[in-house]
């Protein structure tokens, strides 16, 4: 018989589970939207808050549903689509984007205001770098200990100062919402959705919700209903945390340019925001806020990516794997925020639409009877457009991509491969029932063969 799980004991695991997500893209892309998008914040919020929060509750479903890792999940499309899509889904996630852009966000907001001169700034950067990511192995080393302390502990802590911080900005603002910024004048809530895609929190939750349901199995759950159950209670407590931290930096933001003016990064956008609400104090709180979720966000991602590298490529050691992709992670991050997030955007731009797609798929599953041309159609539709806006991103043929792509509807707005998705769709159901293809049933998290 499964044991009975109580409230506080939910409430701890939705706090871990908002902790993990919380890392530096949940805290510098909102207050960065606020500030461009002016009195369009909040229908630019709406599309940012589907990808970037509430689409994670659904990610997690997903992979449950499409056999507990995101292997299987993407293993329905094609073996070496899964290795492909694995592989650079774990990388960006830990050395190529997630590390580097954590650190350098921490860089940015706790230590960067406190430096007088800007003469030797690049040296401070490697120096907090190398100290930082040393103090993310150190605690990666062995996470269990780390892991249970991050909804008891070091959540609360940070929760209160952000809510300081945020309180303060809603009792004094810093000054009038403005005028939307070029690039929000048109198709806000779609760019709002794109911009979702920067906070990592679907990818991340492929990753993360493996943890989340071993975490709730040690508590003596055994079956799967009361797993879900407890899973949902969670993941509310976990949905409800992720928008209202939103929403509120997003204020800030949007409140933020009479008092500090336009700002390159969310990075400097919170930084000197807190500064101005609280003067020299302010760096404090802020710093130490983006500190505690820098390291739950390097220490939880360097360990997901280590875990996995151990396991397809076990002729290294999971602690070896530690110190390749942090000295990988160290190098990238010395290029600095904004050569990070430039980037990573391409990859983000491929990654995000073929997660969603799956997702959809899994739900969608027992509809078109789990067909694999449907699972093969879809993504290749859907990946075709992504990569085409992937290489936009990285300035490749950009000109001529939108010339000869643009008719494709929603092409110009970044989202046009759901047109191509659907398409795709509509050509794997026909050629399945032309093929007369074996149905896959998801039962549960039992995935049932009918010939």
């Amino acid at each position: 018989m499964d044991k009975k799980v109580s409230f506080s004991q939910v409430l701890s695991i939705g706090l871990m589970l908002f902790a993990m997500f919380l890392g530096a893209g949940n805290v510098i892309f909102a207050p960065m939207l606020g500030q461009q998008a002016g009195t369009s914040t909040w229908l630019a919020m709406g599309g940012f808050l589907i990808t970037g929060v509430g689409l994670v509750l659904l990610a997690i479903i997903a992979l449950t549903r499409g056999g507990g890792t995101v292997e299987k999940l993407a293993g329905r499309v094609h073996p070496r689509f899964a290795a492909f899509f694995s592989i650079l889904l774990f990388l960006t996630l830990g050395p190529i984007y997630v590390i580097p852009r954590t650190t350098s966000v921490v860089y940015e907001i706790s230590l960067k205001p406190l430096i007088q001169s800007e003469a030797n700034e690049w040296l401070y950067l490697i120096v907090f770098s190398v100290l930082f990511i040393l103090l993310t192995v150190f605690l990666s080393w062995d996470t269990k200990k780390f892991v249970d302390n991050l909804g008891k502990i070091i959540t609360p802590i940070f929760s209160i100062l952000l809510g300081v911080l945020i309180i303060k900005s809603f009792i004094t603002p810093m000054g009038k919402i403005g005028d939307p910024q070029e690039g929000y004048l048109n198709g806000v809530f779609l760019k709002g959705f794109t911009q979702g895609y920067y906070t990592m929190d679907i990818l991340a939750a492929f990753i993360f919700g493996g943890i989340f349901i071993k975490t709730i199995s040690s508590l003596g759950i055994k079956s799967e209903k009361e797993v879900s159950k407890i899973f949902i209670k969670a993941g509310i407590i976990t949905i409800i945390g992720l928008i209202a931290l939103q929403v509120s930096i997003a204020w800030i933001g949007a409140s933020s340019v009479d008092a500090i003016g336009l700002k390159e990064n969310g990075g400097e956008v919170l930084a000197e925001s807190a500064i101005a609400l609280f003067g020299k104090f302010g760096v404090y709180i802020i710093g130490t806020v983006i500190f505690l979720t820098g390291i739950t966000t390097n220490v939880a991602c360097l360990a997901a990516v280590s875990e996995y590298f151990e396991r397809i490529m076990p002729s290294l050691t999971y602690k070896k794997w530690l110190i390749v992709f942090s000295i990988l992670g160290l190098s990238i991050t010395n290029f600095g925020l904004n050569a990070i997030l430039t980037l990573a955007s391409p990859i983000l731009l491929l990654l995000y639409p073929l997660a969603i797609a799956l997702i959809a798929l899994i739900f969608a599953n027992n509809l078109f009877k789990g067909y694999q041309s449907v699972y093969v159609s879809t993504v290749v539709g859907v990946g075709l457009v992504a990569l085409l806006d992937s290489l936009k991103e990285a300035h490749i043929l950009t000109h001529a991509i939108n010339s000869t792509f643009g008719f494709i509807p929603l092409f110009e707005h970044g989202v046009g491969w759901i047109s191509t998705g659907l398409v795709g769709f509509l050509i794997g159901l026909i050629v399945a029932k032309t093929k007369k293809e074996s149905s896959v049933i998801i039962s549960g998290q039992v995935n049932d063969k009918v010939s």
